[in-house]
């Protein structure tokens, strides 16, 4: 195979696993300390954008697979079939566990966790993983806020290789609560949602083009009472196209659509498209540009009893740069505007930017800091004289870790989260320092 086949044949893998992902965004980071400046996505029921903004953490997890199944620690390696498990524990101090401004409550956290990383090629082209990062958040003070933890990493994955086409069979979950990663959230520490997000997808590689199809039926059920009127379901289909203009640039358009419902009567029922273009720059190895820009349309129907039904029609955009500097040296940053549902209201359209760093400046001492904005403006809520129109979310996070032998690793972590609102008692600040201790196998492929 030429090195450009291979090339190509990474970014069709790359493609598939475009059409499915949260957040990572974030939910590309599995720590509390990292979700807010990795644009972890919003646990609410996914419009007809969350498939594009899947897509845009997709490729960064997709680079994570084939990175990960090359020099993956394992701890069990029978045949072709490796399997990690990394065991840590945290200790967390947080000065505000219920997001209140007149009355900040504190207490500490300890989590036990547990990570576990499996794959098994079923053969040279098709690749079987299964991710699952769980433990428990057990509250010493706040006992109804201690809660089972699954991170929104988990997933088992699939794909299948059918000469020019490849078939990807996937099925994500996720169980948090943690109320600091909402924006639109405040004066409550319950808020989080159980999460399954399950389809398939297609690519045709047709060398300089790419073709995608994708599918997903996702159910979301909250972890309160409080927040049940986020409970139902929702369709998502997603389709691309991609030109290769160059070795380099990747450029093509895409489309989505989503049609949720709700079990409640108190949020409307929707459907929502999207359409736009999207590009894909590496001018090297180590660096790449992911400019998208499209327009959304919000169509509701009358089911709620409380929230008068509207239509919402509007833009998006995103910019991601990512850049490995050095071996020793990376950062990034991503800045947009997205529209996506409520948590108490019909639609909430927010602008973000999300700056981070990683440097290691001493050998195994490893500095990682974060920033995040995010102003928020909310439509079709509740009519009251003190509802919330527009809120802003900001702050950052900063984690030294180091690693005293190869096996464990230790993380010192702090985050700032402050809100402000046009409804003062919205308002908080919280601080929140940890302390983690993590154990990794030694052995690697």
């Amino acid at each position: 195979m030429s090195e450009s086949s291979r090339h190509q044949r990474l970014r069709t893998k790359r493609d598939i696993f475009s059409i499915f992902s949260q957040g990572l965004l974030g939910g590309l980071g599995r720590r509390w300390w990292l979700t807010p400046a990795m644009g972890l996505a919003a646990t609410s029921l996914a419009p007809a954008q969350d498939a594009l903004r899947a897509s845009m953490a997709g490729d960064a997890t997709a680079e994570a697979h084939e990175i990960q199944f090359q020099s993956m620690a394992y701890t069990v390696k029978d045949g072709d079939f490796i399997l990690q498990v990394t065991p840590s524990l945290e200790v967390d101090w947080n000065d505000n566990v219920i997001l209140n401004k007149t009355d900040p409550q504190s207490d500490f956290i300890l989590t036990p966790l547990i990570s576990l990383n499996a794959m098994y090629p079923v053969s040279t082209r098709n690749l079987l993983t299964l991710s699952i990062d769980g433990g428990y958040n057990d509250y010493l003070d706040h006992d109804d806020l201690s809660r089972w933890y699954l991170g929104s990493g988990s997933e088992l994955s699939f794909d299948l290789y059918i000469k020019d086409f490849v078939i990807n069979f996937h099925d994500q979950f996720h169980y948090t609560q943690d109320s600091a990663q909402e924006a639109a959230v405040a004066n409550t520490g319950t808020y989080g949602t159980y999460g399954n997000t399950a389809g398939l997808s297609g690519t045709w590689d047709l060398e300089d083009i790419v073709l995608t199809l994708g599918y997903d039926h996702k159910n979301t059920d909250s972890t309160s009472a409080q927040f049940n009127n986020m409970d139902g379901s929702s369709e998502m289909a997603l389709a691309r196209a991609g030109l290769k203009l160059h070795p380099t640039l990747t450029a093509g358009v895409e489309g989505s659509a989503s049609f949720a419902t709700y079990e409640q009567a108190q949020l409307n029922d929707y459907q929502s498209y999207s359409g736009g273009v999207y590009g894909d720059w590496q001018p090297g190895s180590f660096f790449t540009v992911d400019p998208r820009i499209g327009y959304t349309i919000f169509d509701s129907s009358q089911t709620s009893t409380l929230i008068k039904a509207q239509n919402l029609a509007t833009w998006y955009a995103d910019l991601t740069i990512k850049h490995q500097a050095t071996d020793f040296l990376s950062y990034s940053l991503s800045a947009g505007r997205e529209i996506r549902p409520g948590t108490q209201s019909e639609f909430l359209a927010d602008s973000y930017v999300r700056p981070s760093l990683n440097w290691t400046f001493i050998k195994d001492v490893t500095l990682g800091t974060s920033l995040f904005y995010e102003h928020g403006s909310e439509y079709g809520g509740l009519q009251s004289s003190d509802a919330e129109t527009s809120y802003d979310w900001y702050g950052g996070s900063l984690s030294v870790s180091y690693s005293p032998t190869k096996r464990i690793k230790l993380s010192l972590n702090y985050r700032l989260t402050l809100r402000s609102s046009n409804v003062a008692s919205r308002e908080y600040t919280q601080n929140m320092v940890g302390l983690q201790i993590s154990y990794t196998p030694q052995a690697s492929l």
